[in-house]
């Protein structure tokens, strides 16, 4: 018979972190660890700052979500749920204008798992509030494993059908196009293990996180000229952009197709399109998503090949 380990939870947590500041906190700030709660999520985080003040007071952890640049902020509690660390999150979030909040803590008490719930069904789709448990397991004497246990997170779904209410009739058919083509995109094992899913809007774009805060991969559904975009967006970084264009003739080579180089004052933009209209309904979807799908991952191994 094979031999096989016993599963333990550890319940002390202060054994691995003794100070939720100078142990916790900077352990969860380590990129490999923010993978981890990212992951549990559902959105990626970028580190911004450890003890970000807040007025006279400080959030332990303050970030911003790839691609979008949403603030995130993070406070931690190695005990119990307790008012006032609800009191202070509620402070934090104000004073940081934060869009996602989350709040990490060893045991979820029902009163505060029931705020949070009340919080996430009473605000609007801009705001996402997530409460969760972290635990340590180990098999035998094993090193624990940390584990991110999601107890509250926003109900995104009634949120949706909260947003759609009053939308045009173009705001409801681009929502529409990007639910149907996460759930379409995101069945594909390549893509999936490529990007991470996002909530679908009712808006002419949706990004896919690439790895790095510099930029990100648009795609682009433009109903008035009848066309598909994916792109390469660069926020504020001319000097990236341009050590792209270097590699202009190799690039388009790779893609099979001419690239728009697009300018501004502060993004730039590494562009393909192709004709597409996505009035024509529902029948002609899956190809407009296959080529949303195949052109993004071209693109993103073109950005993790030529920025270096």
């Amino acid at each position: 018979m094979p031999a096989l380990g016993r599963i333990e939870r550890v319940d002390d947590l202060r054994t691995i972190w003794q100070h939720e500041t100078h142990d916790f906190s900077k352990w969860l700030a380590q990129e490999e660890n923010l993978v981890l709660l990212s992951e549990a999520i559902g959105i990626d985080i970028v580190f911004e700052e450890l003890e970000s003040p807040v007025g006279g007071f400080n959030v332990d952890l303050y970030g911003t979500e790839d691609g979008t640049g949403r603030k995130i902020i993070i406070e931690n509690q190695l005990e119990d749920t307790n008012h006032d660390h609800l009191g202070k999150i509620i402070t934090y979030a104000s004073g940081k204008g934060a869009e996602v909040i989350v709040w990490i803590v060893k045991r979820a008490r029902d009163e505060h798992k029931q705020a949070v719930e009340w919080i996430n069904q009473h605000t609007d789709e801009n705001i996402g509030f997530f409460l969760i448990e972290i635990e340590l397991w180990r098999i035998n004497d094993s090193l624990p494993a940390p584990k991110f246990n999601v107890i509250e997170r926003p109900n995104d779904w009634s949120k949706i059908v909260k947003a759609s209410e009053g939308l045009s009739d173009t705001k409801k058919l681009q929502l529409d196009f990007w639910q149907a083509f996460c759930d379409y995109a995101f069945a594909r094992p390549e893509f999936s293990r490529a990007f991470s899913k996002r909530k679908a809007s009712p808006q002419h774009w949706y990004d896919l996180s690439v790895g790095n805060s510099a930029y990100h991969i648009a795609l682009t559904a433009n109903t008035q000229k009848k066309r598909l975009g994916v792109e390469i967006y660069i926020d504020d970084d001319k000097e990236r952009f341009e050590k792209f264009r270097a590699n202009k003739d190799a690039i388009e080579e790779e893609l099979g197709s001419s690239i728009e180089w697009r300018t501004a004052n502060k993004a730039c933009r590494i562009l393909v399109l192709r004709d597409g209209d996505i009035k024509k309904g529902e029948s002609a979807w899956p190809k407009q998503f296959d080529w949303l799908c195949d052109m993004a991952l071209k693109l993103r191994n073109i950005a993790k090949k030529y920025d270096n």
